[in-house]
């Protein structure tokens, strides 16, 4: 037996009884049955920058709405950015829509679990290839996350920094041994993602827990959690941003679009001013009067807002619109250059696609634009 037939062996032992209860493994405990692949492909794509305990209520409500790749490319583009309200990096929704519509076009409506064919998909890379066509067809496809590079870096103790290329190439060459060697791919192929996510994590690794425990090396040097070693991270930038919440009479909201690409891009908003540098209260005053705030405009609070390269301060101001804003919003729509405006009423609001950040712009206004998701489809307990 090689070394890699012991370690897939070991994986797959384990991981049926170790697994959590994820939605999208609908039969972990039969790991020899495959599974749906869309609903595979969904997984994934929305596991590649969010957490899981965010992942599990979002993908059943999305699977709901769009349980097949022809719901979701019949939906317009907008209605996928909302259903994915609240999971950020917004482009993954509109690539799996333009995926949807390839599928439709290209594939007769069933989703390809073909390596090579998955991989012409929009916003399908290696990875996810990977894990759709062996979790959901059994392929030896070879996978590489953060997790997986992890456990096998700390296996072999092999040294290099976590985004260092050549350590990456060299995880994909042993994930390619791996997934070749194991009678299972697809479990073999979760349970090393299950083992970096749950037991050998980036600090504090659970080694006594580990099925690999008795043939790690970075565990018989006695510090595994050298391996890898940290990716450098670039400083984030500051970015000031000025939100308006205008109201009229009839208590419906001011609300523009930003332009596609970029933060946030495509996504609804408050009136907003970004600037690199702090907006004091006179700039914030005049502003708020050119884009047609009343007199009684003022600062609600603010709050500070981090994504993976910004820190983004906001400031909320909030008042009523004068009488000729309703004139200049739909000016504004008219003109080419000028963000798509619209005045929504609060459950309106809560059904625009829209980032967290912009909603809790609107719920410090005293505005509802709570998550669309269903209640129903919000977890009952925590995740094991």
């Amino acid at each position: 037996m090689t070394a890699a037939q012991r370690t897939a062996g070991l994986l797959e032992g384990w991981f049926p009884s170790a697994a959590r209860p994820l939605p999208w493994r609908t039969n972990t405990h039969d790991p020899g049955q495959v599974r749906d692949a869309w609903g595979t492909l969904v997984a994934e794509v929305m596991l590649q920058q969010t957490q899981v305990s965010r992942v599990v209520p979002a993908w059943l409500a999305f699977m709901a709405r769009f349980p097949t790749p022809g719901a979701l490319a019949r939906a317009q583009e907008e209605e996928a950015l909302a259903a994915w309200s609240g999971l950020g990096y917004y482009r993954r929704a509109r690539l799996l829509h333009a995926a949807a519509l390839r599928i439709v076009a290209e594939h007769h409506g069933l989703t390809p679990t073909d390596p090579r064919a998955l991989r012409a998909l929009p916003g399908v890379g290696r990875y996810t290839a990977g894990a759709v066509a062996s979790i959901a067809a059994g392929a030896p496809a070879a996978i590489v996350d953060g997790n997986v590079l992890r456990v096998l870096a700390r296996l072999h103790a092999r040294p290099g920094a976590a985004g260092w290329a050549p350590l990456v190439r060299w995880a994909w060459a042993q994930s390619e041994r791996l997934v070749a060697a194991a009678s299972r791919p697809g479990v073999c192929n979760e349970a090393i993602m299950e083992l970096g996510a749950t037991v050998c994590t980036p600090a504090a690794p659970a080694c006594v827990r580990c099925p690999l425990a008795g043939q790690c090396r970075a565990r018989a040097l006695g510090a595994p959690e050298r391996f890898p070693a940290p990716k450098a991270r670039a400083a984030r930038t500051d970015l000031h941003a000025l939100a308006l919440v205008l109201r009229d009479a009839s208590g419906r909201v001011l609300c523009q679009r930003r332009a596609p690409g970029g933060l946030w891009g495509g996504l609804w908003q408050a009136a907003t001013l970004e600037s690199a540098a702090p907006i004091d209260d006179a700039g914030a005053h005049a502003w708020a009067r050119m884009r047609g705030a009343g007199a009684g405009v003022r600062p609600l609070g603010g709050f500070v807002w981090l994504t993976t390269h910004r820190r983004v301060r906001f400031r909320v101001w909030g008042g009523a619109g004068v009488c000729c804003l309703r004139r200049r919003a739909a000016q504004s729509a008219a003109s080419p250059a000028a963000p798509p405006t619209r005045w929504v009423s609060p459950a309106e609001l809560a059904q625009l696609p829209m980032g967290s950040a912009q909603r809790r712009v609107f719920e410090l206004a005293g505005v509802g634009a709570a998550d669309p998701r269903p209640a129903a489809a919000q977890p009952r307990g925590p995740l094991p």
